[in-house]
């Protein structure tokens, strides 16, 4: 068996290292431009693989695995054209030499098609698009001295990502016997999990490497978890009026290893002290879940949660915490935590086997502490003995370490097995404990033959490892295993001192902000909500009529031409509008309003797609894509297309992505535009959008049975309601979720929110007029509120955020909006525009044009910026992507550049300066530029910055094309802002 590559493997590592180790945490979206264009050209080749692999691996395993699928075969797999985008690149460079770790943050809107079909039913289903948006874990290793550098690649995700399908048919393939158990969550929870850890998918690029090293790479180390204690409880065993007690266990969770502690009996302060040991595959990255339940004879009860990151763990090496219980009224849990490094030499493993002998524990029924670890890599068999009648045997593996056994998959129909598979052991004492395998065939009646190898022979290795071929016992005379063996021992820090990890601790399984449960002692003043809270914005469109479409009511076999009913359907962001029909019309009128609101994530499109209305099927009259991110950046689009697929056709949109205004000035005159508007569908345009962020509640009622309820909210606001979850039993819920509402009125629209046990039982409500908001600073109120119909004491945290939606046939030119951009701009992302007025003298000679005329010509220029504050690194990103439509005061292009300080800062440090684009009047830069700030020193700058020609007519001087002035306290710098700005002309 060929070893891993390792000629020139150190200096690779180093220079491969360099490659890949960036000089920022994090690389910005447009940073990872080089690889959209190499996942651009790949694509196609990515589909003929994909292809490949679903018609000659994934299908035949389907039938096999099926009676019922036996007929299965993909009629068509189109991986479309939208290739996968990385939106943004982060290297880890603290972790092993010989590979390069990579964290890809992917965004994938496909216009993936994949058609199944099972003949025995008649049955056809498949896939219409996906979407895909996670953080995708890259491993490069192990690195080479020959082409390709790599020998593999290494994907998973640490977490689930957000997986989204469009399906067509399911329900028809659910029909089928067999499947009928099943849902399309179900089928989403399948796929989803076996893209996270601890599946990986390795891509060999040489030959002769151990794929299962890969695929199972020894842990990064262990932790082990002493379960200890905990105080203050929450009662959920309560009889009327009579407060009871509770039965507390805990369940750890880290990915799929899951461990349950014992319950304590009537207490709210138990004592576990019980220990477990988690094997932790990647960090940074995994988590240690925890949460509290109360045991019942029906439905135990949730008591509280928290999370812990295992990287912090394993850079405090020793963690001795108490750590507050969330979304929960109180409880707090106490956690002992040791980091155990792997050791690849036995020169101190009696002295840990005596540390193990001396930690004692409450439930004698635990396993004792391990003093190594043992992975197990099974590779492959040769010549093993045939079945009965000279039949090819179907072997599988059985790995057993003292009571622990774990099987392999069936190769089937082979004495030559391949399996490559790893398997992983606690040891508690190598010394005394063996490896047995038995290789079996699947029915597991028949014996192929056996292994037993002591670990104390590993003990004797070097690097504490075999990899060998080994004869098998009881099987045929040259029959033998291939296998390699791998222990390390547990070596924890003895120098490491106890310390805290308060920062570890987030609010939810899902993250989010570090802070306090909700209790009667200690309640936050005001929310938390993520940093993504209150950034969607709403893209306005008006379907106002089409021509020339084709004529599909044909009479007499098509020898009469009639006319079509048509109608449209526009699809964007997971909701879909349907037009009304126009009867007999190839050139219709719709003039029809729809409004809808985005996050803004790459790779969207607006769908917009023109059927004839007919009895039996509607007939396909054309259909086009605009690209979101294309009407973000033009802000407002107001032309005809033409629809593809069809020999005629054109249609008339006007698409609006609205700038959000944090001011109210400019209320009268979008609700004076509302009224000077009517369309077909009777869409009234919305004139303002409220955010909600409801945190918790406080001191809620009980149940008339004395019990805690099960709380869940409804928000309602005109005819539109969402709901949040249901807590578990608690006066004082925690729901941490954000919603949104389009406001038509904002002076005449109220919020009702209505508090229930399990929506049956009221508890009850709160009514918020929207005009409330009006009044508050920045439209934002963030406090406790009270419930009326409730306790006294009853209160709901909250945070409402409400942002006017202004528009281009608005005049609210002296508003700016939120990020900085004046109203007029219409975006979200908007367009600056200066109020100054130039007046350049007319003596200069380079300055040759009058004021008007400069402004004339500075019209459509602009310049890219990418403004962002990291916090991870404590810094400024300032990224000056392109300029666009520069005018030039000679006949030829202008030489390009541009330069920028931070104001009042007229220093040297603040002023940056790009590289000159020759000859060019869309120039591209894509240069950043950082500044260690904090983040309120940030906010205090203004960006003055100015786009040049550096070869002006006599003059050794660079020419002021244009000019951007942006106040950094209008932008939203955590969250950051790419968008289009308008040069202005320079003020002499």
């Amino acid at each position: 068996m060929g070893q891993l590559p390792r000629r020139g493997e150190s200096g690779v590592a180093e220079q491969v290292g360099v490659m890949f180790k960036p000089t920022l945490d994090r690389v910005p979206a447009h940073h990872s431009l080089y690889t959209v264009h190499i996942l651009l050209q790949a694509w196609p080749f990515v589909g003929q693989y994909v292809e490949k692999l679903l018609m000659e691996t994934i299908a035949p395993s389907i039938r096999a695995s099926n009676s019922h699928l036996q007929t299965l075969s993909f009629s068509m797999v189109n991986l479309g054209v939208q290739p996968m985008r990385v939106i943004g690149v982060k290297a880890h460079t603290e972790h092993d030499k010989k590979q390069v770790l990579l964290d890809l943050y992917i965004s994938y809107a496909g216009d993936v098609e994949i058609n199944v079909e099972v003949k025995k039913y008649f049955c056809k289903a498949g896939v219409k698009g996906i979407q895909l948006h996670g953080k995708l874990r890259v491993i490069l290793e192990p690195l080479i001295g020959d082409v390709p550098l790599v020998g593999a690649v290494t994907l998973f995700f640490i977490r689930r990502p957000t997986l989204d399908i469009n399906w067509t048919g399911l329900t028809n393939l659910l029909d089928i016997p067999g499947l009928n158990s099943m849902s399309d969550t179900m089928i989403m929870d399948i796929i989803a999990s076996y893209l996270v850890l601890p599946n990986r998918l390795t891509v060999p690029l040489v030959a002769d490497l151990h794929i299962a090293q890969l695929q199972s790479p020894l842990p990064r180390g262990i932790v082990r978890v002493f379960v200890l204690e905990a105080q203050d409880l929450v009662s959920k065993d309560n009889y009327g009026i009579i407060s009871g007690k509770s039965d507390p266990y805990v369940i750890l969770r880290v990915g799929p290893q899951v461990f349950t502690s014992h319950h304590v009996e009537n207490n709210l302060n138990p004592q576990w002290r019980e220990m477990y040991e988690v094997i932790v595959h990647e960090v940074p990255g995994q988590e240690l879940e925890v949460e509290v339940f109360d045991k019942d004879p029906d439905q135990d009860d949730f008591m509280g949660r928290f999370k812990i990151d295992l990287g912090l763990v394993k850079k405090a090496q020793l963690v001795d915490e108490w750590f507050t219980l969330k979304d929960t009224a109180s409880g707090r849990v106490h956690l002992k935590l040791e980091w155990l490094s792997l050791q690849a030499n036995a020169d101190r493993l009696e002295q840990i086997l005596q540390r193990n002998g001396n930690i004692t524990l409450l439930n004698k029924s635990s396993d004792p502490p391990s003093a190594a670890i043992l992975t197990v890599y099974l590779d492959r068999a040769q010549e093993l003995p045939m079945k009965k009648g000279n039949k090819e045997p179907n072997p599988m593996v059985q790995v057993s370490v003292q009571d622990t056994t774990k099987e392999s998959r069936t190769c089937y129909g082979t004495n030559n097995p391949q399996w490559q598979e790893a398997f992983t052991f606690f040891i508690q004492d190598p010394r005394k404990q063996d490896i047995d395998i038995q290789v079996k065939d699947d029915d597991k009646a028949a014996s192929l033959g056996t292994l037993s190898v002591p670990l104390s022979r590993l003990l004797s290795s070097a690097e504490l490892t075999m990899n060998q071929w080994f004869q098998l016992d009881r099987s045929g005379p040259v029959s033998r295993i291939y296998i390699k063996a791998v222990l390390r021992v547990l070596l924890p820090n003895e120098n490491a001192s106890p310390s805290t990890l308060d920062s570890a601790v987030t609010d939810d399984l899902h993250g989010g902000n570090v802070g306090t449960g909700v209790d009667v002692h200690s309640r936050p003043l005001k929310t938390s909500p993520d940093s993504s809270f209150a950034t969607e914005g709403v893209l306005r469109i008006h379907l106002v009529e089409a021509q020339d479409l084709i004529a599909k009511d044909c009479f007499m076999g098509g020898m009469i031409k009639g006319k079509s009913d048509p109608y449209v359907k526009t699809r964007v962001g997971g909701s879909t509008f349907q037009s009304r029909v126009v009867q007999e019309n190839l050139n219709p009128t719709w003039n029809e309003l729809y409004e809808v609101i985005l996050t803004q994530l790459p790779g969207q499109d607006v769908q917009f797609e023109v059927y004839d209305k007919d009895l039996d099927r509607d007939d396909f009259l054309g259909r086009l894509k605009i690209s979101l991110s294309d009407v973000i950046s033009s802000h407002h689009i107001d032309q005809w297309f033409t629809l593809s697929e069809v020999k005629s056709g054109r249609i008339h949109l006007v698409l609006e992505w609205l700038p959000r205004l944090s001011d109210p000035g400019c209320l009268d005159q979008v609700l004076r535009y509302q009224t000077q508007h009517s369309y077909q569908n009777r869409v009234v345009p919305s004139a303002a959008l409220l955010f909600i962020y409801l945190e918790a509640a406080h001191s809620l009622p009980l149940k008339k049975s004395g019990k805690e309820p099960k709380v869940g909210a409804e928000l309602c606001l005109r005819g539109a309601s969402c709901r949040t979850k249901v807590c578990d039993r608690a006066v004082s819920p925690r729901w941490d979720e954000a919603f949104h509402f389009l406001v038509h009125d904002p002076r005449e629209d109220t919020l009702i929110i209505k508090l229930s046990h399990a929506w049956g039982l009221p508890l009850g409500s709160l009514v918020l007029p929207v005009r409330e908001l009006l009044s508050e600073p920045g439209l934002e109120l963030d406090r406790w509120l009270p419930v009326d119909g409730a306790l006294p004491a009853s209160q709901v945290l909250l945070r409402a955020t409400l942002k006017i939606l202004g528009s281009t046939a608005v005049d609210c030119s002296r508003i700016q909006a939120e990020d900085g951009g004046s109203q007029g701009d219409g975006n979200t992302e908007p367009i600056i525009s200066s109020k100054e007025t130039a007046a350049a003298p007319a003596s200069e000679m380079r300055q040759r044009v009058t004021p008007g005329r400069r402004a004339a010509e500075l019209e459509g220029s602009q310049v890219k910026l990418t403004l962002r504050y990291s916090v991870e690194e404590n810094r400024l990103l300032v990224v000056v992507l392109a300029c666009r439509h520069l005018p030039s005061s000679t006949k030829d292009a202008p030489d390009s550049c541009v330069s920028f300080i931070l104001l009042p800062d007229k220093s040297k440090t603040t002023k940056r300066k790009t590289s000159v684009k020759k000859r060019e009047t869309n120039p591209e830069f894509n240069e950043r530029f950082d500044f260690e700030l904090s983040l309120e020193e940030a906010k205090s700058r203004r960006l003055d910055l100015e786009v040049k020609n550096s070869t002006t007519f006599m003059s050794r001087e660079r020419e002021v094309i244009g000019r951007v002035q942006i106040d950094l306290a209008r932008i939203d710098l955590k969250s950051g802002v790419t968008q289009w700005y308008n040069l202005t002309e320079v003020p002499n």
